[in-house]
C-alpha cells in the first residue's frame, strides 16, 4: 500500500506559476513511476505528466509540454508537477498516481488505468 496527498493547489491568475506537491508513504516511494492527471467540471479525467522511478525519463501531454515540469525527490518520497504561464483552461482538480516499477526504471505510464494508486485531488483554479 502506498498513500498520496496532493496539496500547493489554490487560486491564481493567468500567466501566473504554482507548484502542486503530492507526498508518498508507505512502501518504498523509489520504486514507484508517478504520473499527474486532472479533471476538469464537465469533463474526462485526463494524463497531464509522468515520471520514471530513476527520473531518468519524463513525458507530458501535448498542451503541457513546455509549459509543466514534473520532478521527484526520491528523498522526501515527492513528486512535484512546477505549471507555469497558466491558463483558465487549467483550471481542474489535480491528481497524482503511483505504479509499482522497479528500483532505477525507466518506464513512465500515460494510461490511468496503469495506476495502482491515487490521491484525493488538489484543486487549481486559474481566474483570466
Amino acid at each position: 500500500q502506498v498513500q498520496l496527498v496532493e496539496s500547493g493547489g489554490g487560486l491564481v491568475q493567468a500567466g501566473d506559476s504554482l507548484r502542486v506537491s503530492c507526498a508518498a508513504s508507505g512502501r518504498a516511494f523509489s520504486i514507484f513511476a508517478m504520473g499527474w492527471f486532472r479533471q476538469a467540471p464537465g469533463k474526462e479525467r485526463e494524463f497531464v505528466a509522468a515520471i520514471s522511478s530513476s527520473s531518468r525519463n519524463t513525458h507530458y501531454a501535448d498542451s503541457m509540454k513546455g509549459r509543466f515540469t514534473v520532478s521527484r525527490d526520491n528523498a522526501k518520497n515527492t513528486v512535484y508537477l512546477q505549471m507555469n504561464s497558466l491558463e483558465p483552461e487549467d483550471t481542474a482538480v489535480y491528481y497524482c498516481a503511483a505504479k509499482a516499477d522497479r528500483y532505477y526504471s525507466s518506464s513512465y505510464y500515460t494510461e490511468q488505468t496503469q495506476y495502482e494508486y491515487w490521491g484525493q485531488g488538489t484543486q487549481v483554479t486559474v481566474s483570466s
